[in-house]
C-alpha cells in the first residue's frame, strides 16, 4: 500500500513527476521557487530523505550531485489516495462520492455523462 505524504513532500513529488520522474536538487529548487514555495536547503534535503525512507524516491550520485528518481508513479499515488479517501469518508461507496460531486457542482452533469460514455467504450479516463 502506498503511504500518504505531507503537503510539502507531495509538492516535491509533483516536481519530480513533472520532470519525467527524475530531477536534480537544483531542478527541484527552481520549480519550487516558480511556485513561491521556498524552503531552506536543510528542509528540502530532509524531506527528500524522508521520501527515500518511505520508498517514494531513490537517489543516484552524478558526480557530486544527487539525482532523485520516483519509485512511485503519480497515477499509482493518486489511485491509492483516492481509494483511501473513498474508504475513509464514504465507507467505500463510490455512488455517494459521485453524488456529492454532482450536488456540489464539483463535476457537471455533462462531464459525468462524458465519463460514462468514455468508460463504456473501454477507454480510460484522462
Amino acid at each position: 500500500m502506498v503511504q500518504q505524504v505531507s503537503d510539502f513532500e507531495l509538492e516535491l513529488m509533483k516536481t519530480i513527476w513533472a520532470n519525467g520522474g527524475t530531477a536534480l536538487y537544483a531542478e527541484i529548487v527552481e520549480e519550487l521557487e516558480k511556485k513561491d514555495m521556498s524552503a531552506t536547503k536543510n528542509t528540502i534535503i530532509s524531506l527528500l530523505l524522508r521520501l527515500i525512507d518511505k520508498k517514494f524516491l531513490q537517489t543516484n550520485k552524478i558526480g557530486r550531485r544527487n539525482k532523485y528518481t520516483a519509485l512511485v508513479s503519480e497515477a499509482a499515488y493518486q489511485a491509492a489516495q483516492t481509494e483511501n479517501f473513498l474508504k475513509k469518508i464514504y465507507e467505500g461507496d463510490a455512488k455517494e462520492l459521485i453524488s456529492t460531486l454532482i450536488q456540489k457542482d464539483l463535476i457537471s452533469a455533462s462531464e459525468y455523462e462524458d465519463l460514462k460514455i468514455h468508460w463504456k467504450g473501454g477507454g480510460k479516463a484522462e
